[in-house]
């Protein structure tokens, strides 16, 4: 029960990764904020998780739905005490053929919903003089990927994010780390080729695609007061398939 009576908000909680991420912290306490782009899907994720959970609707990359999302959360729950920035989308498309909007929508969710989220949450965990930001990066943003311009830039920039947030907050007590997964079975990853998703299996010293699972414990340490010596760094969690 590292989290009892924490507000944790995780945004992207409709499914995937994010849900198993919000039941990670509510099986050990937390009161969990879901957020998702529709209420529907927040409040299904929030109802699974029981206790303090409550669902909210939101469009992370803009400053007003945020601002005001967050100002609920608090008079709700409280104070968040963690923020876990894991809402992200794709437009998946060569580079030559990649429309401008495609670029620009991948990058303000991806990359400016985490900041708009991390500025939110950034002045009361001062108050506090303690908190808890993980970013879910990608290992397409470590090492690029033919397809994804737009989404490999939008994760490259949350490394840069998490460095720049730990420095600036790291005096008040807050840390902020990254985790970027592999290739997770997810809706996200549902439509790749098969034969791309054997040679993934091939090449991979564990042999075998990840689950949303595998990447709770991992954010869920980062998250934790153990880990309050761990700053702007980017732990992979990738099965050693960019060893």
């Amino acid at each position: 029960m590292r989290f009892e009576g924490q507000v944790v908000v995780v945004t992207g909680a409709s499914r995937g990764i994010g849900k198993a991420i919000a039941k990670g912290f509510a099986a050990e306490g937390a009161k969990v904020a879901c957020i998702a782009t529709t209420l529907a899907g927040a409040e299904a994720t929030a109802s699974e998780l029981g206790g303090g959970a409550k669902g909210y609707a939101c469009d992370v990359s803009q400053s007003e739905a945020v601002e005001s999302t967050f100002a609920a959360i608090e008079a709700d729950l409280g104070t968040p005490a963690v923020l876990v920035n894991n809402a992200g989308i794709t437009r998946d498309t060569l580079m030559l053929r990649m429309k401008e909007e495609d670029w620009d929508v991948v990058l303000q969710v991806n990359l400016k919903g985490a900041f708009l989220t991390t500025k939110s949450v950034a002045r009361p965990m001062m108050k506090a003089r303690y908190g808890r930001i993980i970013n879910l990066t990608s290992v397409i943003g470590l090492h690029g990927g033919a397809g994804q311009a737009n989404y490999s830039a939008s994760k490259a920039g949350l490394v840069g994010l998490t460095m720049s947030t730990a420095k600036e907050l790291g005096s008040r007590g807050i840390t902020c780390n990254a985790v970027a997964p592999g290739f997770i079975e997810s809706d996200m990853t549902h439509d790749l080729p098969q034969e791309f998703k054997d040679r993934v299996v091939k090449d991979a010293p564990a042999g075998r695609l990840g689950s949303p699972d595998d990447i709770v414990p991992a954010v869920l340490f980062l998250a934790s007061k153990e880990a309050s010596y761990i700053t702007g760094q980017t732990l992979t969690v990738d099965g050693g398939l960019f060893l």
